[in-house]
């Protein structure tokens, strides 16, 4: 008698926590995030659109952007946007080599603040200049696509509080104001809707060119210096 009531307990305790699950997703109305690449090249500015399922109430919204090798965002550009109040952001590393190719950087972190918009008091955006990187000559192609993952919404909230429910604390050190050094606690949304990344397509060479392009660059490195030589030989002041 004992082992035929296992069944029934075990299902009903399972119906339970799907039930209870349910019910606190419904009750934590969904955080949409889209981002979008705007203009064409290598120089792109990267948009963020976060709609939030509840009202802020006066909390520092922001964006965890993680860039991969192929994408970099300048640290002297954003220097200088945010001297001029064109954009807050908080890049990590700090130290970016904005030369160094795709095959030798290292993927980064940005977290973007958003501003509220006017249309919408759940809605905010945000902008910041991104680049691409100079990928390897491929074989078959010519371009390559890098991934970028949806950006993470983030609240700091110093006078208020989250529902425990719906957000949960994210590891993040940044204070949640760039002007600030107090240091409180972010969170993030503990139901992340399913977005797809966005794809950037960066133009790349040909490998079954490499010798062609070597030999041109030789040929014209050469005549170049033999054309400086023979004009520096020929109205040049040399002193005996």
């Amino acid at each position: 008698m004992a082992g035929g009531r296992r069944g029934p307990v075990r299902v009903g305790a399972g119906l339970g926590a799907l039930l209870c699950a349910l019910h606190v997703q419904a009750a934590c109305r969904v955080t949409s995030v889209t981002q979008e690449l705007l203009k064409e090249g290598f120089h792109r500015d990267l948009l963020v659109k976060v709609e939030l399922g509840e009202d802020a109430g006066g909390c520092a919204v922001a964006a965890q952007v993680h860039l991969p090798p192929g994408i970099y965002v300048d640290p002297y550009e954003l220097a200088t946007l945010q001297q001029h109040n064109l954009t807050k952001a908080v890049l990590s590393p700090a130290a970016i080599d904005v030369e160094a190719p795709e095959y030798l950087a290292q993927a980064a972190v940005l977290l973007l603040f958003l501003e509220p918009e006017s249309r919408c008091s759940r809605c905010f955006r945000g902008t910041v200049p991104v680049h691409a990187r100079y990928h390897r000559p491929a074989r078959g192609t010519h371009q390559a696509w890098v991934p970028l993952q949806s950006p993470q919404v983030l609240l700091c909230c110093c006078h208020g509080q989250l529902s425990a429910e719906c957000w949960e604390p994210a590891e993040v050190d940044t204070p949640c104001s760039s002007d600030t050094n107090s240091s409180c606690q972010w969170h993030t949304t503990k139901h992340r809707p399913v977005c797809e990344d966005l794809m950037l397509r960066v133009p790349v060479g040909h490998r079954e060119h490499s010798s062609l392009v070597c030999a041109l660059t030789l040929l014209t490195t050469g005549l170049c210096s033999g054309l400086i030589l023979a004009a520096a030989c020929k109205y040049g002041h040399f002193s005996q």
